[in-house]
């Protein structure tokens, strides 16, 4: 195999642009092909964005021999059924998060990948970043010791005159747990051990359109560590992530866009009060997951974001949606 691996785009979608700078730097990527069900409209970006190939259905791109990647940005409720068509085409996918609204589409990804031998992992660009895999190590070695509590949100305004935005509408899995709940669940998850919540208590808001813009989750973990987590779409543009153990606290201003949104760091709280701050030469977290798919392709790597952690996620989000709308406490 070349070592280079051959990028192409499953529509036109504005999130595109986040991994076109990445596609460009990587010496191990090319940006070679974008679909669309328009021919024109692929025809128009592809001359904007300057890749060489544009398709006019996206059955033609997972049809091109020149591409081994499938980027896939459609909107959640299509994310299974495409992965899994790229997938039995013979292309490795980077899918968007959420991979999928569903275990039994996830069940159906999982086996795709497998039967077709293809590498296809959910798009959660902050974990591959240098800050986000400190943060891990900080909490797997102890040094913040026992794993106490975590509190993290993902705010940002995203107004009703809006309303035909995908986030914004049911029929299409919107929400704002779907949209940007899933980074604080998932660090949630990802600190904890990789496993679901034992149990989960959540409280939504539901905006004009029918979908949640406010979600507020408390959920508790098998080893007693608890976290509270808030994703909202009606407030203003905020996140971080606060991890508190019995010998240390760390807290992450920008967790969730490092280096793109802010400048990256962690800070330490000693059980004393002693603080640091560690810091990392800046990197594009898009960039990150660019490299860590060549690196599964090309290297044969585990990925950081495999399919089996990407169904704790899963459950967690599926777990905070039926507490929400039943108002009950859900245990696994």
């Amino acid at each position: 195999m070349s070592n280079t691996l051959r990028w192409g785009l499953l529509s036109t979608a504005g999130i595109n642009k986040a991994l076109l700078e990445p596609l460009r730097q990587s010496p191990h990527s090319e940006l070679v092909a974008v679909a669309s069900r328009d021919v024109e409209k692929a025809k128009l970006y592809a001359g904007e964005e300057d890749i060489p190939i544009a398709h006019g259905s996206y059955e033609a791109l997972l049809a091109d021999p020149h591409v081994d990647v499938i980027y896939n940005p459609l909107p959640n409720i299509l994310h299974a059924d495409w992965t899994i068509l790229a997938a039995d085409a013979g292309k490795h996918v980077l899918c968007e998060k959420p991979i999928v609204t569903s275990l039994s589409d996830l069940a159906r990804v999982e086996a795709a990948a497998t039967r077709n031998g293809v590498t296809v992992f959910e798009a959660f660009m902050y974990l591959h970043h240098p800050q986000t895999r400190r943060l891990l190590e900080l909490v797997n070695t102890g040094a913040l010791g026992r794993l106490q509590m975590i509190t993290s949100w993902f705010h940002f305004y995203l107004p009703v005159e809006r309303a035909n935005n995908i986030r914004l509408r049911p029929e299409l899995d919107g929400g704002s747990l779907w949209d940007v709940g899933v980074y604080p669940n998932s660090a949630a998850v990802a600190l904890t051990g990789g496993r679901a919540p034992q149990d989960v208590w959540a409280t939504q808001q539901i905006g004009e359109t029918g979908v949640d813009v406010l979600m507020n989750a408390h959920l508790r973990f098998d080893d007693g560590a608890v976290a509270q987590i808030s994703s909202g779409l009606r407030q203003p543009g905020r996140g971080a992530l606060h991890v508190v153990g019995d010998a240390g606290e760390a807290f992450v201003k920008t967790p969730w866009k490092p280096d793109l949104e802010g400048p990256n760091g962690i800070e330490l709280i000693g059980r004393n009060g002693a603080r640091e701050v560690e810091t990392f030469a800046p990197v594009n977290p898009y960039l990150c997951e660019v490299q860590a798919m060549e690196a599964c392709v090309l290297d044969g790597a585990d990925p950081i974001v495999p399919l089996s952690l990407s169904r704790e996620f899963l459950k967690s989000a599926l777990a905070i949606y039926a507490s929400a709308r039943e108002g009950v406490v859900i245990a696994e």
